[in-house]
């Protein structure tokens, strides 16, 4: 537990001197007392009163104005964040190595069926946005809890040349700015932004799925630390595997031209990579890299099991995340129910023991 204003438990120190007070007064009635001949029976006209009921409603008001002395230190307590609090920002590589054919019937079309998944299985109220990257990048899907849109967009994603990673990142920071105020948007100071100190990380997570390395455009590692200014975490997953094969994309997958389909006589025809093969050439010192800066992890797929496995598991690692929220009232208001029922105990058994006495 962390304090705003640690200076304000110094209205603490308000108990012991009403103790003070207290006994003074006491000590001041016995003084100017009225003497009267036999105590005796004064004592033997009063009922009788057990020490601790004397005592529960002066320890009652200490009790509510201790609790209430700490609670204008403004508490803030470490807590987790709904997971309808969580928006994720999903990066998904579209440049031409995608449709390797090493993974069936291609990495793009086990990517495309993997976040499909990934997006049906999260609980209800979770935010998801899509970004699609090649040689530049571009915010597909705002975050929205509206799934068929995010299925929808993914199943129109289409490749492209060219893979700029760091872009994808910068792309993402930026939409998830124009959904939480705590976090600036890229170009901006992230100092500028007040902030809770006692905050780890940003609610807000991106996840970047890529086959390759970046050719263009920002940096990884500059947007990575762009990000970690920011407090926000970066998942990054590398899939493909090392073993080359041909670049094979249906017509619905191709973008700004091309042709990958396979012709009769079994090769691979038709546009500027046709017949061509490909492996594995992703940076994955770099993504790792990316993923240390900022907190997050590197993961590795080389098929659409794995894929699908490492974007199931994803949730587990982003919505566990904590919070400092102020907890003040947590304080006030049992420090003044303290203090009431300490007030009515004392003024219900006085007025008891004054009719009594008559």
């Amino acid at each position: 537990m962390s304090l705003t204003w640690p200076w304000a438990l110094a209205t603490v120190l308000a108990v012991p001197l009403l103790f003070l007070v207290r006994w003074w007064m006491l000590r001041r009635r016995k003084r100017i007392a009225v003497r009267v001949t036999s105590i005796a029976l004064i004592r033997a006209a009063l009922p009788g009163t057990t020490s601790w009921r004397r005592r529960i409603p002066v320890i009652l008001f200490a009790a509510g104005l201790v609790v209430l002395g700490f609670g204008t230190a403004r508490p803030h307590a470490s807590a987790l964040v709904p997971k309808n609090a969580t928006s994720i920002l999903l990066a998904i590589d579209v440049s031409r190595s995608m449709c390797t054919s090493d993974v069936a019937p291609n990495r793009l079309e086990a990517a495309r069926e993997a976040a499909k998944q990934f997006v049906t299985a999260q609980p209800q109220g979770t935010r998801i946005g899509l970004v699609a990257f090649a040689g530049i990048a571009g915010l597909m899907v705002e975050p929205t809890t509206d799934k068929g849109e995010l299925i929808a967009a993914i199943d129109k994603l289409r490749t492209s040349r060219g893979t700029a990673i760091g872009q994808a990142i910068l792309t993402s920071i930026d939409a998830i700015a124009e959904i939480n105020p705590d976090v600036a948007p890229t170009g901006a100071d992230p100092s500028t932004i007040p902030s809770d100190p006692g905050v780890g990380f940003q609610p807000d997570t991106i996840v970047v799925l890529t086959d390759g390395r970046n050719t263009q455009g920002v940096d990884p590692v500059t947007a990575a630390e762009e990000a970690g200014a920011r407090k926000l975490r970066v998942y990054t997953i590398g899939f493909g595997t090392t073993d080359p094969a041909p670049m094979v994309c249906s017509s619905d997958q191709l973008g700004d031209g091309g042709d990958f389909r396979r012709d009769p006589g079994g090769g691979f025809g038709g546009g500027p990579f046709g017949g061509s093969s490909r492996m594995l050439e992703i940076d994955e010192d770099t993504l790792a890299k990316v993923a240390k800066i900022t907190g997050g992890e590197y993961f590795r797929a080389q098929d659409a099991k794995q894929l699908a496995s490492v974007l199931s598991d994803l949730p587990t690692n982003i919505v566990v995340q904590r919070r400092n929220i102020e907890i003040t009232a947590w304080f006030v208001l049992p420090g003044m129910l303290l203090v009431l029922v300490g007030v009515v105990l004392s003024v219900w058994w006085n007025r008891s023991q004054s009719l009594a006495v008559r």
